[in-house]
C-alpha cells in the first residue's frame, strides 16, 4: 500500500488532526465541519474510499453521485431524438433542451428579455464565437487584461486580422491586480462610433485574483462592450446578471459542477447579440439554404449560434448539475471554500525552513480580500533554489493527491508574476520555427528572476478540511530539503 494513502487523518485515529480541525473550526466558526462531511459521504465518497485528495477545482469540478444517478435514470426512461425536427422523440429532447435553457438562465438570475443562453462545446468554445463573430474592423478596439486565460487572448487574433488595435492593462506585482490606472486610461480611449470589445476575468485562474465587476457598468457608459469570463469565478461565487449587465458571460458548466463535459455556454445581451455576425454557417443555425440559389438565411436567436446538432443527450444533465449546486447553496459552498482557503493560505505560509527562510512564496494575495479558492505558489528550498514545479507534482501524484502545475493557460499573468519582460520574450516568438513547451520553459527560466511555471491548488463544492490539512502535511516534507 502507498505509505501516503495509509496515513490519510481520521477523525478518531489522529490526534494532530483532530487538533487541528478543532483549531480551525474556532478560527472559521462559519465552516459547517458536520455538513460538509455529510455532503463527502453522501455524494463524493469515492474521494475518502480512494485515499484521493482533489485540489484541481478550477481545473475541473467534481461531479455528485446523485447527479450520475438522475441522468443515467431519465436517459433509462425516456426516447429522444435529434431535435431537428417534430417527432415524438424529437420534441421531447427539444422540450428538455429549452428548459435547460431557462434554467440557466434563472440560475444567473438573467431576465430572458434582456439575456439569451447559447450553448457551446465550453468556455473556450464560447470565446470562439464572440471572437470570430465581433463586427472588428479599422479603428475597432480590442481592450482586455494581461490576467487573462489563452481562449480570450486568442480573440486578439480576429481583432487584428480584420484592422482591429489591440491593448493588454497589466497587473502588478505582488497580488497580481489589474493596474486600474492603466486599464480606465485605456477604457476612455474608446473611439466614439467605433465596435469597442473589452474582456477580462470576474476571477483569475492563475491567481485566484477577483477583479472589480463595476468595471462592467463603467466601461460600457464609455461605449464599450464588455465580455466577462466567468469560467473560474462561477463555479464558487454567485453571479447575478441582475445586478451586473455584461455583454457577453463565457462558462464551463464541468467546471461548476463536474459533469458533462463538453458544454458550456455563451449569455449574450438580447441587445448587443445582434452586432455579432457569423462567418460561416452550418447545420441548425439556417432556417434555409441553397445550392444553386447561392444563398442562406440564419436562423433567430439562439439558433442562429449552435452549430449542427446540440449534444441534445447530455444537455439535461446540466439542469441536475444546476439542482445539485442550488440544493447545497452556492453561497454556502463560497463560505466552505474561503474558510478552506483561508486556513491553508496561513498555514502554508507560516512554513519555514530552520534558518528561518520561507518554504513557500506565493503569486497573488496571502490572504482572503478579493480572491476565490485557487492557490498559486512555489517551494524555495533552505538557501532560497526552486523546487521545479515537475518535481513536486511528481511527488504529489506518489501521494495520491491531485493539482495542477505549469502557466494554467495564461500567460500574461505568469509572465508578470515571474518577472518576465518584453525582451525576454522577443527571441522566443520572432523565429520562424515552432517552439514547444519545453523549449520555452527551459529558455525563460535562464532569464526569469525566480521561476518559469508554479503549483496550483484550488479548492471546490466537495472540498474539506482533511484535504488541506493533508497537503501541508505534504508541503512540509519539502522543509529543509536542500534542492
Amino acid at each position: 500500500m502507498n505509505p501516503a494513502r495509509s496515513s490519510f487523518p481520521g477523525a478518531l485515529s489522529d490526534p494532530a488532526y483532530n487538533a487541528a480541525l478543532r483549531a480551525f473550526l474556532r478560527a472559521y466558526p462559519a465552516y459547517d465541519h458536520t455538513a460538509v462531511e455529510a455532503l463527502r459521504a453522501r455524494e463524493y465518497a469515492r474521494l475518502d474510499a480512494s485515499g484521493h485528495v482533489y485540489l484541481d477545482y478550477t481545473g475541473g469540478g467534481l461531479y455528485a453521485q446523485s447527479q450520475l444517478d438522475e441522468h443515467l435514470a431519465m436517459l433509462r426512461g425516456g426516447v429522444y431524438g435529434n431535435p431537428h425536427s417534430n417527432s415524438p422523440a424529437s420534441r421531447a429532447a427539444t422540450d428538455l433542451a429549452e428548459c435547460v435553457r431557462a434554467q440557466v438562465l434563472a440560475y444567473f438570475n438573467a431576465a430572458p428579455d434582456e439575456y439569451a443562453a447559447i450553448f457551446t462545446q465550453n468556455a473556450s468554445g464560447a470565446l470562439k464565437l464572440v471572437g470570430e463573430s465581433y463586427p472588428f474592423g479599422p479603428g475597432d478596439q480590442y481592450v482586455l487584461t494581461f490576467d487573462n486565460h489563452n481562449s480570450v487572448n486568442g480573440i486578439r487574433e480576429f481583432a487584428r486580422a480584420r484592422g482591429a488595435s489591440v491593448a493588454y492593462a497589466p497587473v502588478l506585482p505582488p497580488e497580481l491586480r489589474i493596474d486600474e490606472g492603466r486599464l480606465m486610461a485605456l477604457l476612455e480611449g474608446a473611439r466614439p462610433g467605433a465596435h469597442n470589445l473589452f474582456a477580462y476575468p470576474a476571477q483569475s485562474n492563475f491567481s485566484g485574483v477577483q477583479h472589480d465587476l463595476g468595471w462592467i457598468a463603467r466601461a460600457q457608459a464609455l461605449g464599450w462592450d464588455v465580455l466577462l469570463d466567468a469560467a473560474a469565478f462561477a463555479p464558487t461565487n454567485r453571479l447575478d446578471l441582475s445586478r451586473w449587465h455584461p455583454d457577453f458571460v463565457v462558462l464551463s458548466f464541468y467546471k461548476i459542477f463536474g459533469y458533462p463535459t463538453g458544454i458550456g455556454c455563451l449569455i449574450a445581451r438580447q441587445s448587443t447579440l445582434p452586432k455579432l455576425r457569423r462567418p460561416w454557417f452550418a447545420g441548425g443555425t439556417i432556417t434555409i439554404a441553397s445550392v444553386q440559389g447561392d444563398g442562406y438565411y440564419l436562423q433567430d436567436g439562439e439558433a442562429a449560434f449552435e452549430d449542427g446538432t446540440i449534444d441534445y443527450l447530455n444537455i439535461p444533465a446540466v439542469e441536475i448539475g444546476l439542482r445539485h449546486i442550488t440544493s447545497v447553496g452556492i453561497d454556502t459552498i463560497h463560505a466552505r471554500v474561503m474558510a478552506l482557503t483561508g486556513w491553508l493560505i496561513e498555514q502554508l505560509g507560516a512554513l519555514t525552513h530552520s534558518n528561518g527562510a520561507p518554504l513557500v512564496h506565493f503569486y497573488g494575495p496571502a490572504h482572503t480580500r478579493q480572491r476565490g479558492g485557487t492557490v498559486t505558489f512555489n517551494l524555495f528550498d533552505p538557501d532560497g533554489r526552486l523546487f521545479d514545479y515537475r518535481e513536486v507534482e511528481a511527488a504529489a501524484s506518489h501521494a495520491n493527491i491531485s493539482l495542477r502545475t505549469g502557466c494554467f493557460c495564461n500567460p500574461g499573468a505568469g509572465e508578470q508574476a515571474h518577472g518576465l519582460t518584453r525582451e525576454d520574450l522577443a527571441d522566443c516568438f520572432g523565429r520562424q520555427e515552432r517552439m514547444t513547451f519545453e523549449e520555452f520553459i527551459r529558455i525563460m527560466s535562464g532569464r526569469s528572476k525566480e521561476a518559469v511555471g508554479a503549483v496550483r491548488v484550488s479548492l471546490g463544492i466537495g472540498s474539506n478540511f482533511a484535504d488541506v490539512y493533508r497537503f501541508v502535511a505534504f508541503a512540509r516534507t519539502f522543509l529543509d530539503r536542500l534542492h
